[in-house]
């Protein structure tokens, strides 16, 4: 696999959504009998499948899938997560891949496909099946605060990986990817990229992440403002950022994200990891962001900057917090109706029904006769 990463191209590679398909759904609708806005959001999700697919004609979503990249973070020693440091991300992939995590459950519920890529879980090579774990760059990562939380090089082939990934799975027909994330203390990461690219301090990024008492807030706050100490002097360079402050599964995210756009193949961001991840790559390619949705808010105050830095507005609030890509999937039913009707109902008007006759209103007299 060819590791080089040219960042320069995406620019122009990025195209944007094809925008007189969007005019030419939303000229089909005015053909149908309902109410103009009768269909609320579903409205504005259809219009936005027909640009991103293209087409003449909206197609149905076929094959959905949930995208989980997966990497243990260094910063998570401090005790900043209510999740186990030591092998809780193993713990969670293995809950994934066996069927007995919510969004495994889910995804066979509403007919999506399910992946999970190992970027750098702190397991074993041989914990997980090849395929999860064939394009490992490394076991876990350096501690942000203090040093690196992977070298120049990791970060380069991180993000060539995501890319691969993305011409992957836009080859093998895929045609909506409901994207999230695995790992412990990767909401803290998430949050110095947040705070470093919207120019914040650590107090306006830090969240409750796993379900944290206010002690530990503290000590996650503490973290986050020594980690955008190292991530300020590398904001103008996307890749060394994600090398200083990120980590091997941020940056397959963001090159997954990138090449996606490339290949014009939308993506639902499920939660502040990948709204991160996001608003590394909306920095390498200011087009990309039309060919993403967002799924939810979760309460954490990094992911509400980022979504308004990206211009996004969540598609439902059902107030999932745990990430793992469940608030994306939770998307999937509304982008299949907005697909659906556009997709199955005809496109002429309906014709007009024939009158009735007027209805005979009985006499007072038969009316009295009642009585």
């Amino acid at each position: 696999m060819d590791t080089t990463v040219d960042l320069d191209s995406f620019a122009s590679l990025v195209e944007r959504p094809d925008d007189a398909a969007r005019r030419a759904a939303e000229e089909r609708r005015l053909e149908l009998n309902t109410p103009r806005g009768g269909l609320g959001q579903l409205e504005e999700l259809g219009n936005w499948l027909a640009s991103v697919q293209g087409g003449t004609e909206v197609r149905a979503l076929s094959a959905p899938k949930v995208l989980l990249f997966a990497g243990d973070h260094g910063i998570a020693s401090l005790g900043i997560s209510a999740l186990a440091a030591g092998g809780g991300t193993a713990r969670r992939v293995h809950a994934v891949l066996d069927g007995s995590a919510p969004v495994a459950r889910l995804a066979g519920r509403f007919g999506a496909g399910l992946r999970v890529v190992d970027l750098a879980v702190d397991a074993p090579l041989e914990e997980f099946d090849p395929e999860v774990s064939e394009y490992r760059i490394r076991r876990g990562s350096g501690r942000i605060d203090l040093e690196d939380a992977v070298t120049a090089e990791e970060a380069t082939r991180a993000f060539a990986v995501g890319m691969a990934i993305a011409d992957q799975e836009a080859e093998l027909g895929t045609d909506l990817v409901l994207l999230g994330d695995l790992g412990v203390g990767s909401t803290t990461v998430a949050a110095v990229l947040i705070g470093a690219l919207c120019g914040t301090d650590a107090a306006a990024v830090c969240g409750r992440g796993s379900g944290i008492d206010d002690k530990v807030w503290m000590v996650k706050c503490a973290a986050i403002r020594d980690s955008l100490r190292r991530a300020r002097p590398v904001l103008g360079d996307q890749l060394a950022l994600l090398a200083a402050t990120g980590g091997a599964d941020f940056a397959a995210i963001t090159g997954f994200l990138l090449q996606a756009a490339v290949r014009k193949l939308p993506v639902v961001l499920d939660g502040v990891v990948s709204a991160a991840c996001a608003l590394m790559a909306q920095r390498i390619s200011f087009r990309a962001p039309e060919w993403w949705r967002a799924a939810l808010l979760t309460g954490e105050p990094a992911l509400a900057k980022a979504y308004d830095r990206l211009t996004l507005t969540p598609l439902h609030d059902e107030r999932i917090t745990m990430g793992e890509g469940v608030g994306a999937l939770m998307a999937l039913p509304l982008l299949q109706a907005a697909s659906d009707l556009l997709a199955e109902q005809p496109f002429t008007p309906a014709a007009p029904a024939a009158p009735r006759p007027p209805a005979r209103l009985p006499s007072a007299a038969e009316l009295l006769g009642r009585l």
